[in-house]
């Protein structure tokens, strides 16, 4: 099963690419690597997960918010790409997470975007990932996620 039929039959629908918040592109293709800017829960413009996990938001919220980035990130290299289907194996993905002081759990919260790609992409979509906890993210946003992917020649 090609890799755009198996998010239709997940019910995921990719978006067409966020539109950048400041001075960057969503994602840049070299050689057979895309990678990602960092992108975050925006649906149809809309901020959808703010604040600090720990503090205004669940790890149940958070892990909703990494799933909505991952979905953010397969539109940005889907753009450069012209189709999940090149997608030839996830190298990596980088999780940020919006924490309050004593917040631990952000593996638990990445764990969205991880398994998302796990469900879409099978063997291909096992990866590297670093799952971080910051301060702030831009707009106040609870969650912000990058990928690296190799895609097909």
């Amino acid at each position: 099963m090609s890799f755009e039929a198996r998010v239709k039959e997940l019910g995921i629908t990719i978006p067409e690419a966020a539109k950048p918040l400041a001075v960057y592109v969503p994602a840049v293709k070299e050689g057979n690597f895309v990678h990602t800017s960092g992108q975050i829960p925006l649906v149809a413009g809309e901020l959808q997960f703010k604040g600090k996990l720990g503090k205004e938001l669940t790890v149940e919220q958070g892990y909703e918010a990494a799933k909505t980035c991952a979905i953010n990130c397969l539109a940005a290299i889907k753009g450069v790409a012209g189709s999940l289907d090149k997608i030839e194996k996830v190298i990596k993905i980088v999780g940020f997470v919006n924490s309050a002081p004593g917040f631990v759990d952000q593996p638990k919260v990445i764990n969205g975007a991880s398994e998302l790609i796990g469900s879409i992409f099978g063997k291909a979509g096992e990866h590297a990932r670093s799952a971080v906890g910051v301060a702030e993210l831009p707009i106040n946003s609870a969650v912000e996620v990058e990928m690296i992917v190799k895609v097909k020649p």
